[in-house]
């Protein structure tokens, strides 16, 4: 029943004392496979945005420097919950039930969501009861 799939990434922070999302990427998946490899290739996508590695040619020397041992280590974060196939299981099941499913770590700065949910379930919730007017 849940063929498709909407999933999205989005960015928080804060700016001018308001809460305010930026959106890093939307991609409706024909398949649940398809819609799990987009999740875990948007989470790796910011870890590595996040946590580069230092000996990539690109950067120039001291461009990178090492964060507190105290801050939250979001990449870390992204980069296990890929590697998790207990976790990429029980997302598929929600999925396949039709349940939005909310994946989100944060740092000091930022919070950092993404969302898979049914295009199907949507649907579902847009139709609800219909009111019937008498002619």
């Amino acid at each position: 029943m849940h063929d498709e799939f909407l999933c999205h990434v989005t960015a928080y922070g804060v700016c001018g004392g308001r809460r305010i999302g930026v959106p890093l990427g939307t991609y409706r998946a024909p398949t649940l496979a398809l819609a799990l490899w987009w999740l875990r290739d948007r989470a790796l996508w910011i870890a590595e945005r996040l946590d580069p590695r230092p000996e990539q040619a690109y950067y120039p020397p001291g461009a990178l420097v090492p964060v507190a041992d105290t801050a939250a280590d979001v990449p870390t974060v992204l980069r296990s919950w890929c590697a998790d196939v207990a976790q990429q299981e029980q997302v598929a099941d929600e999925l396949v039930a039709g349940h939005l499913v909310r994946i989100a770590t944060s740092d000091d700065t930022t919070e950092y969501e993404l969302l898979a949910e049914s295009v199907d379930a949507l649907r579902m919730q847009r139709m609800g009861p219909s009111l019937v007017v008498p002619a």
